[in-house]
């Protein structure tokens, strides 16, 4: 007898939204529509507020709720790599943040999720931190002023002031998660050379009793 299809819980249901957000994010900014009853970039702001509000939420309900499940784990943080360059490569294409920045910015979310990879393969677990959290706040409070600059060119200052202060916290919330990563990676390979040494040990130990 076959079994029912469940279907995913709030959190999943959260997350999935989220990545059903991406296309119409890349739609909107380089179709520039709709320009009803607002602008498009009014429409870009909601969208990428509306993915934000998904992406605290569905780790708060996790928490509240425990319903962690592992769909949860896969899929958060693709969702939140799917909307970062769902944001930012239009918004190059567009001419209103240089590419460079861009490549930094999701160049370091592909190196912090293979890190990740590697550890999971490790059985370690490494938390995200402060400042991991922080860029991730910074990116969208960034990527709706750079948004907004397409019809308000007075803020593009605070635009490229925002997008440099992503930059500099990608390029160090990703160092800190590296020297946190080579940090647990070099106990694990004391941990085993330990082990292996006194494995070694104990192997020599009853020959060297019988060639007494």
């Amino acid at each position: 007898m076959s079994r029912p299809i469940s279907l995913p819980n709030l959190p999943n249901s959260l997350t999935i939204l989220r990545i059903f957000f991406v296309p119409l994010m890349v739609v909107v900014l380089l179709t520039r529509q709709p320009n009803w009853p607002v602008h498009f970039e009014s429409w870009g702001v909601l969208i990428l507020l509306l993915a934000a509000a998904t992406d605290l939420a569905d780790g708060y309900f996790a928490r509240k709720r425990r319903e962690v499940t592992t769909l949860g784990i896969l899929l958060d943080p693709i969702a939140d790599k799917l909307l970062i360059a769902a944001t930012f490569i239009p918004l190059v294409e567009m001419g209103l943040m240089p590419a460079w920045m861009a490549v930094v910015i999701i160049g370091r979310e592909f190196i912090v999720q293979g890190l990740r990879e590697i550890a999971s393969v490790e059985g370690l677990v490494i938390p995200a931190g402060a400042l991991g959290k922080t860029k991730m706040l910074l990116q969208v409070i960034a990527g709706c002023a750079v948004i907004m600059t397409a019809n308000h060119p007075a803020l593009r200052l605070v635009g490229v002031v925002l997008l440099w202060l992503v930059v500099v916290t990608a390029v160090a919330s990703a160092f800190h998660y590296f020297v946190a990563f080579w940090g647990q990676i070099r106990y694990r390979v004391d941990e085993r050379r330990r082990r292996t040494v006194v494995l070694v040990d104990r192997k020599e130990k009853p020959q060297d009793v019988l060639t007494r």
